[in-house]
């Protein structure tokens, strides 16, 4: 059983989630704070990365909607809230919201407000906590963005989706919009350090829906086939080289 944060805390863990039915967010509401931070960080945002979107209009107005693709460097996170008019809740790492003195606040309120949910994801339960979260961002009738290669590229390549996006799709029933990151690593190679400006692409694909496969988010191999179905329509966007392993495995070797 995961162990409860102290009442300061806004990380969630699995424990957090018995009960709720919406995920947990801060006092203040995130969408006056993303509407604060498009409105002052959005125009130079904007001119640093001058981003060229494609396909777009294929992200729903309303209702639960997934987005999955390719992770590159870390600005990823911060251009697909910017060219998405809804807002886009994700997934991120515990620290980015722990840390301490005025950096750490503003690293806190910044990326909550983009629509971050920080997960405590060490140990064998990190997962579920990650899964349940966006289970509950769908319920609610959200957007979720994930990147299913569940860590950033090593090289650039595309590496092997992680099921949990399949899993989150046949449970809610929410169509999986598929989109690329193409141009993010050249700008933050390693993804480390500042950016530095340039042009990036954010390419967005037709919505896809796995209706066909209810009531079999157990199945090892329905789970596979959908997750390799995802990554084929992110492969096709970005262009990248496709590594039939995964992405830990390869920074581990």
């Amino acid at each position: 059983m995961c162990a409860r944060p102290g009442p300061a805390s806004i990380v969630l863990t699995c424990r957090d989630f018995a009960g709720r039915t919406r995920p947990p967010m801060t006092s203040e509401d995130p969408l006056s704070r993303l509407s604060l931070i498009k409105a002052v960080l959005g125009p130079i945002l904007r001119l640093m990365f001058r981003p060229r979107v494609e396909g777009v209009q294929h992200i729903p107005g309303n209702g639960p909607v997934i987005l999955a693709g390719n992770h590159l460097t870390f600005i990823d996170s911060m251009i697909l809230p910017l060219v998405c008019d809804r807002q886009v809740f994700f997934i991120g790492k515990d620290e980015y919201v722990t840390g301490k003195g005025l950096k750490g606040r503003l690293m806190a309120w910044f990326f909550t407000g983009v629509g971050m949910i920080p997960v405590d994801r060490d140990g064998a339960n990190g997962g579920v906590a990650a899964l349940m979260t966006g289970r509950r961002v769908l319920e609610d009738g959200k957007v979720f963005g994930i990147y299913p290669e569940g860590t950033r590229s090593p090289d650039g390549r595309l590496y092997r989706g992680r099921t949990g996006i399949a899993r989150l799709t046949l449970m809610t029933g929410a169509p999986v919009v598929p989109f690329a990151m193409i141009g993010t690593d050249k700008l933050q190679p390693g993804g480390a350090g500042l950016p530095r400006p340039g042009r990036v692409t954010v390419r967005f694909g037709e919505p896809m829906e796995f209706s066909r496969y209810d009531g079999m988010d157990r199945d090892r191999y329905v789970l596979r086939a959908v997750t390799d179905s995802v990554m084929t329509e992110v492969m096709r966007l970005s262009g990248q080289e496709y590594v039939d392993m995964y992405a830990t495995k390869a920074k581990a070797a």
